[in-house]
């Protein structure tokens, strides 16, 4: 099962896709005086079955609707940086026992097919294919073999990197929270709809060409240990996003660097997850 936020005529809702479109589960639920968003769908554990979605039409047709972030205001957006081996060679940093962390802000987010906007103060906007996971279930100090327990579903990220701001000190905020830098989406996919996430593949595509492509079977720190890891400094709420690193390929450590520029689109699709689609414009354009 897919879930998915978005704005109708000029109000925001969510809902689940099914073949066809989306069923508004938002307008549905509004009338129960149940759930008005996805957060809210998981913290009453209200999530419809496969079975009670199919007796449902769609409401509106891809094309209807205009897309928001899956998670449009998450209380937390933690980042894990160099977490593929091909990416931490490739930016020359030491082995470390322990996951790379830094923080995005949700206004920094954009959705499936809205543009990621490259800033006036920098010509080295950078892709990040990523898989993100939604948190279904809060706590704090969660054990590795009870992650999977906490775990709503995952999703596709775009962790867009502003290069030169991300390396004015050692930490890397300034260059992750630029507004419409990171894009997230089209769709939360249910745990249950995943098996395995090992056997997945990301891939990152710009203009059509592959440039980030690795199975998830390569993260150094595997998603339990993400999850009890940051569930040990912080209480994991549910919605909260943990972005879980990008492979090796990233434009600022090719030779020429390749970053993004207006015009440009760009894809991360991971298999069984979804599609993420946007096109890049300049701050200026707007």
């Amino acid at each position: 099962m897919k879930l998915v936020s978005f704005f109708r005529l000029g109000e925001a809702t969510f809902g689940a896709e099914i073949k066809g479109g989306i069923i508004d589960l938002g307008a549905r639920f509004r009338n129960e005086m149940r759930s008005k968003t996805i957060v809210e769908l998981l913290e009453t554990n209200s999530v419809p079955s496969q079975e009670e979605l199919e007796s449902f039409s769609p409401d509106y047709s891809f094309s209807d609707v205009t897309f928001l972030p899956v998670i449009p205001n998450p209380k937390k957006i933690i980042c894990i940086g160099l977490n593929y081996e091909k990416h931490r060679l490739e930016t020359k940093r030491e082995q470390s026992g322990y996951p790379t962390i830094f923080t995005r802000f949700s206004d920094s987010q954009v959705a499936h097919n809205q543009y990621l906007v490259k800033p006036n103060e920098s010509d080295r906007f950078d892709f990040e294919g990523e898989l993100a996971i939604i948190i279904g279930k809060g706590g704090r100090n969660i054990r590795e073999k009870d992650a999977f327990n906490h775990i709503a579903g995952y999703s596709c990220y775009n962790d867009g990197s502003i290069r030169d701001w991300q390396r004015h000190t050692s930490q890397f905020p300034p260059g992750k929270n630029f507004p419409k830098t990171g894009a997230f989406g089209p769709s939360l996919v249910l745990k249950q709809s995943i098996p395995d996430y090992r056997q997945l593949k990301i891939q990152t595509r710009l203009n059509g060409e592959i440039v980030q492509d690795a199975g998830l079977d390569q993260l150094i720190f595997d998603i339990p240990r993400l999850v009890s890891y940051c569930s040990t400094f912080t209480c994991l709420s549910i919605g909260d996003v943990i972005v879980t690193g990008t492979p090796g390929g990233v434009g600022d450590r090719r030779d020429p660097p390749l970053y993004l520029k207006e015009g440009d689109r760009v894809e991360v699709e991971i298999s069984k997850v979804g599609l993420l689609k946007n096109q890049v414009i300049n701050e200026s354009s707007l």
